[in-house]
């Protein structure tokens, strides 16, 4: 029974309360929605296509329609499986006051909804576009660099341009009254299940915990990163699945949460990555 995770009894009724809530576990994936998404993948890979600019010209009377000349550049992007499982001992489930079984799927569900976001910010890393050649608090300034570097690009502004920021940043922005005030950004904030978001610029301002961090005490920042949906791809073999199994030797079930993903970038031009002191200026 030593393989057996001994730590239920942490939630029976006599120690918590009969509800157990993931409280501080993300609902599922925040960052999904706002890349460029393939599903059902046959393979260990897939592959995305970077399509280049198109070229319109002008044609003689009765000629040829001219074609753009469009480029297609293959980039792969390789999958690979996760999983998430946990025991759960028959007995222990007579002692608390909800389906455990339930709680830790739902929990093994979160695990992975945030590994499909780590997948993302990691192919987000790969960027060479930066601004800024140091930590710095968040400004209008930075915001404004990246929205006209963007632009100078050509990179689509159609409403799939999105910022994940740090709890800090996000804190920084609402300094920033024309992001804070509604005769700005409007009443109406973008959908995004379990985090806070906000759209200003065209662009999704979208809360994350999970951006990579550096440093510590006033030198400690974060990560961050302005993108387009289109410039980050995301792969499916299989999405999250779960399943429970009854092991008779244990005693107890097995719960194991599975999926098959992969993110990879297409266009390092439709990615900014910038770092944001944690530490706002006084």
């Amino acid at each position: 029974m030593s393989e057996v995770t001994n730590s239920i009894d942490q939630s029976f009724i006599k120690h918590f309360q009969a509800e157990v809530v993931n409280a501080y576990s993300q609902m599922g994936s925040k960052l999904k929605s706002t890349v460029r998404s393939k599903n059902n993948i046959q393979g260990a890979s897939t592959t995305f296509q970077i399509i280049g600019k198109g070229v319109a010209a002008t044609k003689t009377r009765n000629g040829q329609v001219p074609t753009m000349k469009l480029t297609h550049t293959p980039k792969e992007c390789t999958l690979s499986d996760y999983y998430a499982g946990e025991w759960v001992d028959s007995l222990d489930e007579l002692k608390v006051g909800h389906d455990e079984r339930k709680v830790v799927a739902q929990a093994g569900a979160y695990a992975l909804g945030r590994k499909t976001d780590e997948l993302i910010i990691n192919a987000l890393k790969t960027t060479t576009t930066t601004i800024g050649s140091a930590a710095a608090n968040l400004t209008k300034a930075t915001i404004l660099e990246a929205f006209t570097l963007l632009n100078k690009e050509d990179v689509p502004d159609d409403g799939e341009r999105y910022a994940i920021v740090s709890p800090q940043a996000w804190n920084q922005l609402l300094s920033i009254e024309e992001f804070s005030s509604a005769d700005y950004v409007g009443a109406k904030t973008p959908f995004v299940a379990g985090c806070e978001s906000r759209k200003w610029l065209g662009i999704n301002f979208i809360m994350h915990t999970g951006l990579p961090a550096t440093g510590t005490g006033d030198t400690a920042a974060h990560t961050c990163f302005i993108y387009h949906k289109n410039a980050v791809g995301h792969a499916v073999g299989m999405d999250i699945k779960t399943d429970i199994t009854w092991h008779g030797d244990y005693a107890a079930h097995f719960v194991n949460n599975m999926m098959s993903q992969g993110a990879c970038l297409i266009d390092p031009k439709g990615v900014i990555k910038f770092d944001v002191l944690d530490k706002a200026s006084s």
